[in-house]
């Protein structure tokens, strides 16, 4: 029998109708999003972003004698990377590097012809910086055997040889438990020359000797000079400490690329003519453990050179044999080192020598100027201002003492991360802008970068921000297995002493340069608007093939830029025959392959 429309909302049937009827429609919406679902955040594709169920073609080129694109199915699991060839709109003849170092070369420290030319090396000359001009354009060649590098952190303590194919450090330190080779691995027992018992026990002597250190939370931001293969550094991580390890590339082999293959923050450099690329008062606490460099040498510049990178009430541990040993030269080197600490008002905090018979003394570095002014006399001098602050970039050594700036400790680790940095100008718009860069990189990170399921995080530790600002993308990073090197570039406004007070570590460079590290030592690069400037001093090429030259196959590139500077850097990219896409028209994302050109010439 019929029901009529009044007879309908008499009886009250009305809500089992609408309540199938919306379930209706319900199932409707998720039938037609199943087959037309769109791909996560992030499409590793050659085209932008599309919700098209579509086949995606991905922009990863082969070589030359693949012609046609290899399609995938629509992406439901997160973006795919394959291999597939697109065309390339400018011709690009790529070489292997070649002759003795071409595997791991790096231009700047290995310009042989200039390093012949120098009419000195008394004082290191030989082992800093000579950029060769033009830039090179060659790729350097894979080690034979070469593999995905061991994962953190197993490799702290085993890495691959074949990636690092030295042996000479193996032999030279065999009875000093630096690196032992077993079968396919190098091996790290934690072990060094002042090391006898192991790193643990040596950094648990340190802070039983002076607990004030507490390492992870008063001391966070760390230095070792001439640090061997950055055993010390590698084991403070567990303490929350991050260290800077840096030593030159000199006689004990590769011993920073063994560091940063472990992944362990490193880099090359040397105390020689020119400042180290850090800004004033950055370190909490600098070490030394036989490091080999003559602090006293040149009026103290070496020393002075500390002096002016470590942060007021910052600490210098010198762990060597003038310190326990009383032989005619140990002895002349205290006495000299004794007068030199003083001239600089350093106090001698603690001395003394543990069960293994290895001596260490801990200095500190004034709070205050006033000090400087009460000596006896004026020597070293105080740095007048020609000496501009934070300028380290080819700048000789100064032989003269920095004075500590009107600023307070950072707090203890990890409230000195997010907390307003000591070193920050004191206006109220600096202030509001960082706590704004914080937020944003913490909602970005957290929104596009980590939850991207294109980049395997898993295989990611050693990070460079190549544009780093206050650090912000490092700072949302810190609760990952990972470490950031923030990198200022010259030509912007300084924020690196920013950095250092947030607890994290950076260095100046002009990437229109080659940058001191070793070929497939990053497994990510990180840039936010940094091409637009650059492009206007130096050729995006240069650039790209230095990007090249330290990402490890496999690795990945994270741009944030214009489309201009984008569409300019891809097709350079896909030269090279990496995977790359496009996101929201500001994003650029590449991974590197395994692909090096062959012997000779090969034009993509």
């Amino acid at each position: 029998m019929g029901i009529s429309v009044p007879s309908f909302f008499k009886e009250r049937k009305f809500p089992f109708i609408f309540t199938l009827s919306l379930l209706l429609v319900c199932v409707s919406v998720l039938l037609f999003t199943n087959t037309n679902t769109p791909d996560p955040l992030f499409f590793y594709s050659d085209v932008h972003t599309s919700s098209s169920a579509q086949p995606i073609v991905i922009a990863s080129p082969l070589p030359a004698d693949t012609s046609n694109p290899i399609t995938v199915p629509p992406i439901q699991n997160g973006p795919v990377w394959d291999e597939t060839s697109i065309p390339v709109s400018v011709n690009f003849n790529w070489r292997l590097c070649t002759g003795s170092v071409a595997v791991d070369y790096i231009p700047c420290l290995d310009n042989f012809q200039a390093i012949k030319a120098l009419k000195s090396r008394r004082h290191m000359e030989h082992r800093e910086r000579y950029c060769p001009q033009p830039s090179p354009r060659c790729l350097e060649p894979l080690p034979k055997g070469y593999k995905v590098p061991v994962p953190w952190p197993e490799s702290r303590d085993m890495i691959w040889y074949d990636n690092v194919p030295h042996p000479k450090l193996v032999e030279y330190k065999k009875d000093q438990n630096w690196v032992k080779k077993s079968d396919d691995y190098l091996i790290f027992p934690g072990g060094g020359t002042q090391f006898k018992e192991g790193v643990n026990h040596y950094t648990d002597f340190i802070e039983k000797t002076l607990p004030v250190i507490e390492w992870g939370r008063h001391v966070r931001v760390v230095l070792d000079v001439g640090c061997g293969v950055a055993s010390f550094g590698g084991y403070l991580l567990d303490r929350n400490v991050i260290t800077m390890s840096f030593a030159p590339k000199d006689e004990h082999e590769a011993q920073i690329q063994f560091a940063l293959e472990r992944g362990i923050p490193a880099t090359l450099s040397v105390i020689g003519t020119q400042r180290l690329t850090f800004p004033d008062n950055a370190y909490d606490l600098i070490h030394c453990a036989r490091c080999r460099v003559h602090w006293d040498a040149d009026g103290g510049k070496p020393l002075l050179e500390l002096n002016r990178i470590l942060r007021p009430g910052g600490f210098f541990i010198w762990s060597a044999t003038p310190v326990y040993r009383d032989d005619d030269r140990d002895k002349r080197v205290w006495k000299s080192m004794v007068a030199l600490t003083r001239s600089m008002c350093w106090d001698v905090v603690a001395k003394t020598v543990d069960s293994t018979g290895i001596g260490l003394v801990i200095y500190r570095k004034p709070i205050s100027f006033v000090r400087y002014f009460k000596r006896k006399e004026n020597k070293p001098p105080i740095c007048g201002p020609k000496d501009k602050k934070n300028s380290s970039w080819y700048v000789p050594l100064s032989s003269c003492v920095t004075l500590p700036p009107r600023s307070s400790w950072p707090l203890p680790w990890p409230n000195r991360l997010t907390s307003k940095p000591p070193s920050l100008a004191t206006n109220p718009e600096a202030e509001e802008m960082f706590y704004k860069d914080t937020i944003h990189w913490s909602a970005l990170v957290s929104d596009a970068y980590a939850n991207n399921a294109a980049i395997n995080w898993s295989s990611v530790r050693n990070v460079m921000d190549m544009n780093a600002g206050y650090g912000g993308f490092a700072a949302a990073l810190t609760d990952q297995l990972l470490w950031v090197m923030n990198v200022v570039p010259v030509h912007v406004p300084d924020t690196l002493s920013v950095i250092f007070d947030r607890g994290l570590i950076g260095i100046y460079h002009d990437w229109c340069e080659s940058l001191n590290t070793y070929p497939r030592t990053y497994d990510l690069l990180h840039s936010s608007f940094l091409f637009e400037n650059l492009s206007q001093r130096c050729d995006m090429i240069d650039v790209v093939v230095e990007m090249d030259r330290i990402l490890r196959p496999g690795g990945y590139l994270v741009v944030q830029d214009t489309m201009e500077m984008i569409n300019k850097m891809r097709p350079i990219l896909h030269s090279l025959h990496w995977s790359t896409a496009v996101h929201k028209d500001q994003f650029l994302f590449g991974k590197k392959g395994f692909w090096r050109p062959g012997r000779g010439s090969s034009k993509s």
